[in-house]
């Protein structure tokens, strides 16, 4: 007999503003309680220290999810300058202390224009990749150091906001993989002195914005359950940028029935992905297999009901 799951069917998108010191998978489970799901994941990670914009799916979004994770990023973060840590961040072992030569904003203006467009990093041990089926992290906890292959990672924007004494903030727009920690190394090490995060922002991930973002303490605060699911997002935003194409009552049958059908897929070449519906009925992603023909690749649950 199959194990029910507990909890509700809640589905769509929630654009969480995690706070501080908590892990991404503390505040995602926090707010699975919270909306009583019976399923949910996150769009990729941010440090305990770091605030901002976390995607949470719930639901039959979670099939989606994978759109994100190769998104563009935009953060927000403070360098702190002369000083390296162990982390790359203000809650890191102190490993060296330099003198801060006196710098302007125009030799900090000299050293980002560096580090825009492709760039070269070698990720840090603390994070959560693996090596030889451990975590980065965990092995950086009992002292250990290996290997770890260098990734071409684009940023494509790097905007100085405010310089002040040792520090400055910056605002980044970045590609997938990029570790902003690292970009502040990098940088501090070019201007000859070392340095680390204080501060770390997500603004932006993929479509989203923070301008929608929601504390837990404002979920918390609504009165109830309709309250709560009001404020998601519907699971589509997810693959808003692919083609939209819409299926009749026939098609719609042969695809939740895992078969191809007969969809106007106007100029779509073979192998394209898109979005279908039926009216205005969200359905899931088809795959393009040749002249008005699409085949399912990824279907809601309730596309058959």
């Amino acid at each position: 007999m199959a194990r029910r799951r507990r909890g509700l069917p809640v589905n769509g998108v929630l654009l969480l503003d995690k706070p501080k010191g908590l892990s991404s998978n503390h505040a995602l489970q926090r707010a699975r309680r919270l909306f009583q799901a019976q399923k949910a994941g996150h769009t990729g990670t941010l440090d305990p220290m770091a605030t901002g914009l976390l995607p949470v799916c719930f639901g039959e979004a979670t099939k989606f999810s994978a759109q994100l994770l190769a998104a563009d990023k935009v953060y927000r973060t403070r360098v702190e300058l002369g000083v390296v840590t162990d982390t790359g961040d203000a809650e890191g072992e102190v490993l060296e202390r330099n003198e801060v030569p006196r710098l302007s904003e125009a030799d900090i203006e000299g050293v980002l224009a560096l580090f825009r467009g492709e760039i070269e990093q070698v990720p840090p041990m603390y994070s959560a990749l693996k090596h030889q089926g451990r975590k980065l992290y965990e092995l950086a906890r009992e002292g250990r150091t290996v290997e770890r292959a260098v990734r071409r990672v684009t940023v494509y924007d790097a905007r100085l906001l405010a310089c002040e004494g040792d520090a400055f903030e910056l605002e980044v727009r970045v590609s997938k993989g990029t570790y902003i920690r690292t970009l502040a190394e990098d940088i501090g090490r070019t201007l000859g002195c070392g340095g680390h995060i204080s501060a770390l922002r997500r603004l932006a991930t993929g479509p989203f914005s923070g301008d929608g973002m929601l504390s837990l303490e404002t979920l918390e605060g609504l009165p109830g359950q309709a309250e709560r699911e009001a404020v998601l997002l519907p699971v589509d935003v997810l693959v808003a940028h692919l083609p939209r194409c819409s299926v009749d009552a026939e098609a719609a049958r042969r695809l939740t029935h895992g078969q191809p059908a007969r969809v106007d897929t106007g100029a779509l070449a073979a192998g394209e992905t898109a979005r279908l519906y039926r009216d205005e009925a969200f359905l899931g992603l088809g795959t393009v297999t040749g002249p008005q023909e699409v085949a399912p690749k990824r279907l809601l649950s309730t596309a058959a009901d």
